[in-house]
């Protein structure tokens, strides 16, 4: 049986403001949080043992999962942290650290594992990993997508020879300088051999440090080059690109929810829209309880989500609501992740509710 691991713990203050009250995993996508839609594509491969290590808010991850029941899998929690004078104080032991210290602590990594980073979305084939890392004997396999030569500085790349058996790797390297492109897409397997490499009680990560041991060893450690589609939440602009994609339905088996009440257009339940003066292009999903007034123009790729207010005149073209967010009348929003308290365009530049009086009516009450 194959179990699963989740890596959870971070901060991810590369995504601030999106992880200013949310741990990443729990960003949301049409309403779900990343993890989930993660959680699911396990089950749907027969992977129904998952543990997930936690720290920074970890509380709202383990409140919202649960025991894993209503997804068909069991889930346990590592807390990695401490409780000092009544406050939970993170402190992430690195990504492979992690692993050794759930090792330690009661042996779950018993079995092949397949690691996954949680706040990624991807519709890889789980079960065809699986089938090649037993079918060449790997202790370890790296799972990896080819990317455009100028664009290898945005990754960590791996280089492999003929066979595929890793040989090194280069961290964000520049073109010219690049020997492979292909990159580390977070996703790994490993036998519980592999863990005997990390030392116990120690912040261990599995790229910078259990690799390049792996390497150096000689180990059997190889990378799959896969076609499928894959983003990380890495950066804002990542959150709006992941968004766009999935409304765009090219992420296998994420399916848009609601009732589609014309073509490309979804819409969840006790909305006020009246449709002969609004003006929606799909795809967009409208999350229940919206009230959208006449004169609304929406362009998809967009989100509206749940709760929201956009009134009279206002556009939004290509970009995210957040739940309970009112827009103000005239408003136009283009290209955006927008929220109660913050706007952030695609390129991740934030203007705060209050920065500039021009922003003021776009949350000025919650809807």
């Amino acid at each position: 049986m194959t179990k699963g691991m989740i890596l959870a713990a971070g901060q991810g203050t590369r995504v601030r403001p999106l992880t200013k009250d949310l741990p990443k995993p729990m960003i949301p996508i049409l309403g779900k949080p990343v993890m989930e839609y993660l959680i699911e594509h396990l089950a749907r491969h027969g992977v129904r043992q998952i543990m997930v290590n936690v720290a920074y808010l970890h509380r709202k991850i383990e409140d919202y999962f649960g025991d894993g029941s209503r997804w068909g899998v069991e889930l346990g929690y590592s807390f990695e942290g401490a409780l000092e004078d009544g406050e939970v104080i993170p402190r992430p032991k690195g990504s492979a650290g992690g692993l050794r210290y759930i090792q330690d602590f009661s042996g779950f990594f018993d079995e092949t594992t397949v690691v996954f980073c949680g706040d990624a979305l991807m519709d890889l084939d789980i079960s065809a990993c699986l089938e090649e890392h037993h079918a060449k004997g790997a202790l370890a396999s790296v799972i990896a997508i080819d990317v455009p030569r100028d664009q290898v500085q945005n990754y960590g790349v791996v280089v492999a020879d003929d066979t595929g058996k890793v040989q090194s790797f280069q961290e964000k390297p520049r073109p010219d300088e690049a020997k492979s492109t292909l990159a580390s897409a977070g996703v790994y397997i490993f036998e519980p051999q592999v863990l005997d490499l990390v030392p116990s009680g120690e912040n261990f990560d599995i790229g910078s440090q259990l690799f390049p041991l792996l390497v150096e060893r000689g180990m059997p450690f190889y990378v799959q080059n896969r076609n499928f589609h894959w983003i990380d939440i890495g950066r804002v602009s990542d959150y709006w690109a992941v968004l766009q994609t999935v409304l765009r339905g090219k992420i296998a088996q994420t399916s848009i929810p609601g009732r589609q009440v014309r073509p490309g257009v979804w819409v969840g339940l006790n909305t006020r829209i009246d449709w002969d003066e609004v003006h929606i292009e799909g795809p967009v999903h409208i999350g229940s309880s919206v009230r959208l007034e006449p004169g609304v123009t929406i362009i998809g790729p967009a989100w509206i989500g749940h709760g929201s207010h956009i009134r009279a005149g206002a556009s939004v073209i290509r970009s995210i609501v957040f739940e309970y967010t009112r827009i103000g009348a005239g408003m136009h929003f283009h290209e955006k992740v927008v929220s109660p308290h913050y706007c952030v365009d695609r390129d991740g530049k934030t203007s705060y509710r209050g920065d500039d009086t021009s922003l003021l009516r776009w949350s000025d009450a919650r809807a």
